[in-house]
């Protein structure tokens, strides 16, 4: 049995899977409080599937891109249960798992991401099929509409998928998918190579925070 979390964008989620069976799947959008809800939200999982910490045989988290927060919460957690049940634990990127989810949405076989990252950029990751022609990056969002339009007609996804649509124009279709969920991250995760080494966060530039003077907090 497969327990996989989502903090790190725009909301809260808990998956439960038993091969392809879905025993618990909680998902709640929220843009702070991951922390407080994550702990109480898995417990909630468990109890409403009937079955414990021991059943689980592998775990799953999202590792970025997201906020520097989201990110540690979901991945500390999960690398405390890792160490806890001595069990694998596989990382999963926060594009991916939208791209999937909007793929199954749409029933297209290709899917772009753009996610709003702030700074007029965009985090972006193309996928075609079972293979991401573009890993996650980020990039000027105008690059990342162009990016789509060379990439061609698609599943549009993630906060800047409506913006960017009304861009591209009606060969690119769409989807309502608009933040990462943990079933879409079990779902990926169970295709997976058994990991053995835990899985650190994507970053894909550095943090806003500043200290006094205007020096970046690394």
């Amino acid at each position: 049995m497969l327990l996989a979390v989502d903090t790190a964008l725009g909301g809260c989620s808990v998956a439960l899977l038993d091969g392809e069976k879905i025993r618990a799947h909680i998902f709640e959008a929220m843009d702070r409080g991951h922390a407080e809800r994550l702990a109480p939200m898995v417990d909630e999982a468990m109890r409403g599937a009937a079955t414990d910490f021991a059943a689980l045989t592998q775990l799953a988290v999202t590792t970025g891109p997201g906020t520097f927060t989201g990110q540690r919460v979901g991945l500390a957690f999960m690398r405390g249960l890792r160490l806890a049940l001595h069990l694998p634990l596989t990382g999963v990127t926060t594009l991916e798992a939208i791209a999937l989810a909007a793929m199954d949405e749409t029933s297209q076989g290709r899917a772009a991401v753009i996610h709003d990252a702030r700074r007029e950029e965009a985090y972006l990751l193309l996928r075609d099929g079972d293979d991401v022609i573009q890993q996650p990056c980020v990039l000027p969002f105008a690059d990342a509409v162009a990016r789509i339009r060379i990439f061609g007609p698609c599943a549009i996804a993630g906060t800047g998928a409506v913006t960017a649509q009304e861009t591209l124009g009606a060969d690119f279709t769409l989807s309502t998918i608009r933040q990462p969920d943990a079933l879409w991250a079990a779902r990926l995760a169970r295709a997976m190579p058994v990991p053995t080494q835990a899985p650190g966060p994507l970053y894909l530039r550095a943090p806003d925070a500043k200290l006094p003077g205007g020096k970046v907090l690394v």
